[in-house]
Protein backbone atom coordinates (compact mmCIF):
# COMPACT_ATOMS: atom_id res chain seq x y z
CA UNK A 1 0.00 0.00 0.00
CA UNK A 2 1.42 3.35 -0.97
CA UNK A 3 1.66 6.33 1.36
CA UNK A 4 -0.99 8.20 -0.63
CA UNK A 5 -3.43 5.29 -0.37
CA UNK A 6 -2.79 4.95 3.37
CA UNK A 7 -3.33 8.69 3.88
CA UNK A 8 -6.59 8.63 1.92
CA UNK A 9 -7.74 5.60 3.90
CA UNK A 10 -6.87 7.34 7.17
CA UNK A 11 -8.72 10.52 6.16
CA UNK A 12 -11.76 8.52 5.04
CA UNK A 13 -11.91 6.64 8.34
CA UNK A 14 -11.55 9.93 10.20
CA UNK A 15 -14.51 11.45 8.38
CA UNK A 16 -16.65 8.35 8.83
CA UNK A 17 -16.17 8.44 12.59
CA UNK A 18 -16.19 12.22 13.03
CA UNK A 19 -19.36 13.08 11.10
CA UNK A 20 -21.76 10.87 13.13
CA UNK A 21 -20.29 12.28 16.35
CA UNK A 22 -20.49 15.90 15.26
CA UNK A 23 -23.97 15.90 13.69
CA UNK A 24 -25.86 15.37 16.96
CA UNK A 25 -23.89 18.18 18.59
CA UNK A 26 -24.76 20.55 15.77
CA UNK A 27 -28.40 19.49 15.43
CA UNK A 28 -29.36 18.95 19.08
CA UNK A 29 -27.98 22.33 20.08
CA UNK A 30 -30.94 23.93 18.31
CA UNK A 31 -33.62 21.90 20.08
CA UNK A 32 -34.78 21.85 23.67
CA UNK A 33 -35.04 18.24 24.86
CA UNK A 34 -37.36 17.08 27.60
CA UNK A 35 -36.09 16.16 31.06
CA UNK A 36 -36.73 12.46 30.52
CA UNK A 37 -34.93 12.45 27.18
CA UNK A 38 -31.91 14.22 28.65
CA UNK A 39 -31.79 11.76 31.54
CA UNK A 40 -32.03 8.86 29.08
CA UNK A 41 -29.14 10.24 27.03
CA UNK A 42 -27.01 10.76 30.15
CA UNK A 43 -27.48 7.10 31.15
CA UNK A 44 -26.39 5.61 27.81
CA UNK A 45 -22.62 5.50 28.64
CA UNK A 46 -23.29 3.58 31.87
CA UNK A 47 -25.57 1.16 30.06
CA UNK A 48 -23.01 0.56 27.32
CA UNK A 49 -20.25 0.01 29.88
CA UNK A 50 -22.41 -2.49 31.74
CA UNK A 51 -23.23 -4.37 28.56
CA UNK A 52 -19.54 -4.62 27.69
CA UNK A 53 -18.34 -5.62 31.16
CA UNK A 54 -21.08 -8.00 32.30
CA UNK A 55 -20.23 -10.98 30.03
CA UNK A 56 -16.69 -10.94 31.42
CA UNK A 57 -18.03 -11.36 34.95
CA UNK A 58 -18.71 -15.04 34.35
CA UNK A 59 -15.42 -15.75 32.61
CA UNK A 60 -13.01 -14.40 35.25
CA UNK A 61 -12.29 -17.89 36.59
CA UNK A 62 -14.47 -20.70 35.21
CA UNK A 63 -13.66 -22.85 38.24
CA UNK A 64 -14.77 -20.11 40.64
CA UNK A 65 -17.52 -18.03 39.00
CA UNK A 66 -18.42 -16.43 42.34
CA UNK A 67 -15.30 -14.24 42.10
CA UNK A 68 -16.75 -12.21 39.24
CA UNK A 69 -20.06 -11.93 41.06
CA UNK A 70 -18.24 -10.64 44.17
CA UNK A 71 -16.66 -7.89 42.06
CA UNK A 72 -20.07 -6.94 40.68
CA UNK A 73 -21.53 -6.90 44.19
CA UNK A 74 -18.81 -4.54 45.47
CA UNK A 75 -19.30 -2.25 42.48
CA UNK A 76 -23.08 -2.30 42.87
CA UNK A 77 -22.93 -1.49 46.57
CA UNK A 78 -20.60 1.44 45.96
CA UNK A 79 -22.78 2.75 43.16
CA UNK A 80 -25.83 2.58 45.44
CA UNK A 81 -23.88 4.77 47.88
CA UNK A 82 -23.48 7.29 45.01
CA UNK A 83 -19.71 6.82 44.66
CA UNK A 84 -18.10 8.01 41.41
CA UNK A 85 -18.23 5.50 38.56
CA UNK A 86 -14.44 5.25 38.38
CA UNK A 87 -14.24 4.31 42.05
CA UNK A 88 -16.94 1.65 41.60
CA UNK A 89 -15.09 0.07 38.67
CA UNK A 90 -11.69 0.19 40.37
CA UNK A 91 -13.06 -1.32 43.57
CA UNK A 92 -14.68 -4.14 41.60
CA UNK A 93 -11.44 -4.84 39.75
CA UNK A 94 -9.44 -4.74 42.98
CA UNK A 95 -11.89 -7.17 44.62
CA UNK A 96 -11.59 -9.64 41.76
CA UNK A 97 -7.81 -9.32 41.71
CA UNK A 98 -7.59 -9.89 45.47
CA UNK A 99 -9.89 -12.94 45.32
CA UNK A 100 -7.87 -14.43 42.47
CA UNK A 101 -4.72 -14.20 44.57
CA UNK A 102 -6.26 -16.14 47.46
Amino acid sequence: MSNKTALLLFLGMTLVTYIPRMLPVLLLGRFQLGRRTEKFLRLIPYTAMSALVFPGVFSVDPARPWIGLAGVLVSALLSLKKCPAVLCVLAGVATVFWLLLI
